[in-house]
């Protein structure tokens, strides 16, 4: 199980958009599956699945929160991945534009597949599902980065803390490290001059990557991507949660939001252990101990467990 895992929350199409998904990434399965009962959106599915080495979850709990462009899945086809081909750049292009296809299919394209002056080949687009991906063929000639890396976009009130949030995720998360950090030269909008373009940074083994836009955008950070914090213990819990927890309304269900307005779910890791291993009845007494409440509590779950 990864330290931080992207989770998707959709209305009522988790199992659809999990099988879809894992149908067309290369390397993908279901991990697993259960049923939360009895919660305030009714009985909600709940899925793990990975994508190309990335673990993912998702939940059908209602039509609560809807995706945007805000936070995005950058998908990389680095021709280094493509080792056993003849030709690696045509391969990488190729299973690209093949992705592109199909995602683009009942979506909404936005930014059209072509070449732009960071990417030979690069397309933005937002799925049937209303999950966003950004496909880019990567120069192997860079630092290696993993295939799929979340994408996290600054804009309205953020616009302008790119690289403060940079800074506050490197000192939140214990191993870290900063990554590239591309700016918007001289000479450009006096609005992006020295905005951030593009970064990336590790936290816990995952790489994420930020931009920032000045344009007027009808978007910004919902509940329906979160980041879940898989934590070894009881102090890692109230460490995460004392250093991210920055909208008091927002705590729920070890649901928090940063300063920026980012959803992070802290959560003890043997909750999910529990949940995928536990008999239904089990599940069901794990649900209705959580559920109200705000910081989990790993000893009062342990105990409904039992």
């Amino acid at each position: 199980m990864q330290k931080i895992i992207p989770h998707l929350w959709f209305d009522k199409e988790a199992k659809k958009a999990a099988n879809f998904y894992t149908s067309i990434f290369p390397n993908s399965r279901i991990i697993d599956s259960y049923v939360l009962r009895n919660t305030p959106s009714g009985d909600c599915d709940v899925l793990s699945f990975e994508l190309w080495g990335q673990e993912f979850m998702c939940i059908s709990a209602g039509p609560f929160f809807k995706f945007n462009p805000s936070v995005s899945f950058m998908v990389n086809f680095d021709p280094l991945f493509f080792e056993d081909a003849s030709d690696r750049n045509e391969a990488a292009k190729d299973a690209l534009s093949k992705l592109w296809e199909k995602l683009s299919d009942g979506g909404k394209v936005l930014m059209e597949l072509g070449e732009y002056p960071f990417s030979s080949r690069y397309g933005w687009v937002q799925d049937k599902y209303g999950v966003s991906w950004q496909l880019i063929f990567t120069d192997p000639e860079g630092e290696p980065r993993p295939p799929i890396v979340p994408s996290i976009l600054f804009v309205k009130e953020n616009y302008g803390k790119a690289e403060e949030a940079i800074n506050f995720y490197l000192s939140v998360f214990r191993n870290s490290k900063a990554g590239s950090m591309h700016k918007y030269p001289a000479g450009m909008a006096p609005d992006k001059e020295g905005a951030v373009m593009y970064a990336d940074l590790q936290l816990e083994g995952k790489w994420f990557s930020l931009m920032e836009s000045a344009h007027e955008h009808g978007f910004q950070f919902n509940e329906a991507i979160s980041f879940m914090v898989n934590c070894d213990d009881q102090a890692e819990i109230d460490y995460y949660w004392s250093k991210l927890s920055a909208v008091k309304e927002s705590e729920q269900c070890g649901w928090v939001k940063d300063k920026y307005g980012l959803s992070w779910q802290i959560s003890p890791k043997e909750l999910e252990e529990m949940m995928r291993s536990g008999t239904q009845e089990q599940v069901d007494r794990v649900t209705q101990a959580f559920l109200p409440m705000k910081k989990l509590d790993i000893a009062k779950i342990r105990e409904a467990f039992r």
